[in-house]
């Protein structure tokens, strides 16, 4: 495991982006930051997908982190959410990629497992033992900022680093290692 780093977290969304980010010494993690972005006011998607990409740049360009942690869309029923999430989560990768920064996806029930044990754990539940275990006095009124945080204690719990276990920045790179994924 990394002796130190700063990890983003982030769960998009189209009406409003969580993030985390926390910084690792040792075994030890310590919260830097976490908050919202809120994108309601926007009615244009592409508008909404601008400002995400401009916040999420701006959270690697202030907080310098060595990896990102990002929670991958969930499979509903509504074709048209899902395609909405996707997208914000794409430009979201997207920033980060631009900055070459590795990035770690977490579907939502691991993140929730990682935290609290239980992968049907609700926001609240999942707040609360971040509570505990950054002990940061107050838990934000919005839940999608602890739901980033929790991405980027997730991705710390697992022990994935860029040096352990192998991230990539693009897809030349992932079909140069795994040749036998492309389908043809």
């Amino acid at each position: 495991m990394a002796n130190e780093r700063i990890i983003l977290g982030i769960d998009p969304g189209t009406n409003i982006m969580g993030y985390g980010v926390i910084q690792q010494k040792g075994n030890s993690i310590l919260l830097v930051t976490m908050g919202i972005l809120k994108l309601g006011q926007y009615s244009n998607h592409a508008l909404k997908l601008k400002k995400i990409f401009e916040r999420t740049l701006g959270l690697v360009e202030q907080y310098k982190p060595d990896e990102l942690a990002i929670e991958a869309p969930f499979y509903g029923k509504n074709v048209q959410s899902m395609l909405k999430l996707g997208r914000a989560q794409g430009v979201a990768m997207a920033a980060a990629l631009y900055k070459d920064l590795p990035i770690f996806e977490y579907s939502p029930k691991k993140i929730k497992q990682a935290i609290t044990g239980n992968g049907n754990a609700s926001k609240e539940q999942v707040a609360g033992m971040l509570k505990t275990i950054l002990n940061f006095s107050e838990i934000p009124h919005h839940l999608d900022a602890t739901d980033g945080l929790a991405a980027a204690v997730c991705h710390f719990f697992q022990g994935n680093t860029s040096s352990t276990k192998k991230s990539y920045n693009n897809w030349a790179g992932f079909l140069k290692d795994n040749p036998g994924r492309l389908k043809k």
